[in-house]
């Protein structure tokens, strides 16, 4: 009864949703989990969602948290453009922003609170700043005054909110050891120092925020590494076990860490680096068997991957491996072509086979047998009807040349009828040619 009292009370601040949303929403900002009942991944996500709506409510924010079962509404989902189950959006206005981040309380609250708020936060005293460098690893903000550098910044915030926060200051606000040479500048605070947007050689300046809102080294997942793909940089990653204190382990995971700070300004541009624990997912992103502790380099772009040909040892091979990318002298593995796709269904396909297999052998047995057993009751039939009929037509085939040989030949009388005449017939032609030598006798 006290669990279903709590189930309750929690369910009450997250509000189910109908088709009346479509004409309310506008009037609030709103954060909804659109969810099908049969999707077992929205099933995990349900008491996640309870919580969310409950510190939401707590902490007196203006985001209301609800919920809505887009099979039952599918075409207020359509127009929002739910493709799948479950999706986060936060509706702000006419706007609707997707969440793309882990299913966390901690994670979907602080994305509601950034994408809720101010696009473009004011900083307005050092106290300030100081406090929100404490509280975010990657801080960007606009020096200045109004200019065209402004308002794209404002129009590449609006794109990027969903990702990271962003700030607008004085310069008389920014720590005295940052020295800008003109106003207005764009910059990036993280790993302990900052950077100045240089639009000669970063390029655009929402791909270079893009690039930047990462640490130089990161901690990888798959999630990570999914959305490192829109950075377009390759991802340097030491494979090893965190639970495995051994040299090996610690000493290659140190050589990434001293490569990512020591050589930022060489390769920043391209590269990401990062640790990754355990070898599970890079074995099925791969396709391969490796083995751990290890270091891989992965271009999220195509697929490819590239492996180092000799033992790396201390942070030299590791640049000396990273330049041999570069200028293409490294062999580059995998890729997007025809072969890798036709290996890509195959691995997944016994991937999926061992993975069903392992959870559940009967339930294993039960899908791939029974359809194995049907395909080969269908190919004995199919066998049988054709010895069957095979034989069929030899006896008709058998059949067919005895009646041709008694019509070609006849019977035993006609046969011996015509042995008769045959017989007659030079008799009678004796007789003639005995006439003929009597008549010249004569």
């Amino acid at each position: 009864a006290v669990v279903a009292h709590v189930v309750a009370s929690s369910a009450g601040f997250v509000e189910d949703l109908d088709e009346s949303f479509k004409e309310t929403r506008k009037d609030d900002i709103w954060l909804v989990d659109f969810y099908a009942p049969w999707c077992g991944h929205c099933k995990k996500l349900e008491p996640v969602w309870n919580e969310v709506g409950i510190e939401m409510k707590s902490m007196g924010s203006p985001v209301r948290v609800g919920k809505m079962d887009a099979t039952s509404f599918s075409s207020i989902a359509s127009e929002f453009g739910v493709r799948g189950y479950p999706t986060i959006k936060l509706l702000k206005g006419d706007l609707a922003y997707n969440y793309r981040g882990p299913r966390t309380k901690d994670d979907i609250i602080e994305f509601a609170n950034r994408v809720a708020g101010p696009l473009i936060r004011p900083l307005p005293s050092q106290q300030m700043f100081e406090h929100v460098q404490k509280r975010h690893r990657v801080l960007f903000v606009y020096v200045g005054g109004e200019s065209p550098l402004k308002e794209k910044y404002i129009e590449v915030a609006s794109e990027l909110i969903v990702y990271t926060y962003f700030f607008s200051a004085s310069e008389d606000v920014l720590p005295e050891y940052v020295t800008l040479p003109e106003l207005p500048a764009v910059m990036v605070f993280k790993d302990g120092t900052y950077f100045v947007y240089d639009e000669y050689e970063d390029g655009d300046l929402s791909s270079w925020i893009n690039r930047e809102r990462f640490q130089g080294y990161l901690n990888v997942d798959g999630f990570t590494l999914y959305e490192l793909g829109d950075t377009g940089k390759l991802v340097a990653i030491a494979v090893i076990d965190d639970k495995n204190s051994s040299v090996e382990h610690t000493r290659l995971k140190s050589i990434i860490q001293e490569v990512a700070r020591d050589y930022r300004d060489h390769f920043h541009r391209d590269f990401q680096f990062g640790h990754m624990d355990g070898n599970d997912y890079i074995n099925s992103l791969l396709m391969d068997d490796l083995t751990i502790p290890t270091i891989v380099v992965l271009n999220t772009s195509n697929q490819q991957y590239f492996l180092p040909d000799r033992h790396i040892e201390n942070t030299q091979d590791m640049v000396q491996f990273i330049n041999n990318i570069l200028d293409g002298t490294a062999e580059a593995q995998g890729g997007d072509g025809i072969l890798q796709r036709i290996k890509r269904i195959i691995y997944d396909a016994k991937s999926t086979v061992m993975s069903v297999f392992k959870s559940s052998p009967l339930l294993g047995c039960f899908l791939f047998g029974l359809p194995l057993g049907v395909i080969s009751i269908m190919c004995y039939g199919i066998c049988t009807a054709d010895t069957d009929g095979g034989g069929e037509e030899q006896e008709a085939a058998k059949k067919e040349t005895s009646d041709r040989e008694l019509t070609d030949e006849g019977s035993e009388e006609e046969q011996e009828e015509d042995k008769n005449g045959q017989y007659t017939e030079l008799s009678d032609g004796e007789l003639k040619q005995k006439d003929i030598m009597e008549k010249k006798k004569d």
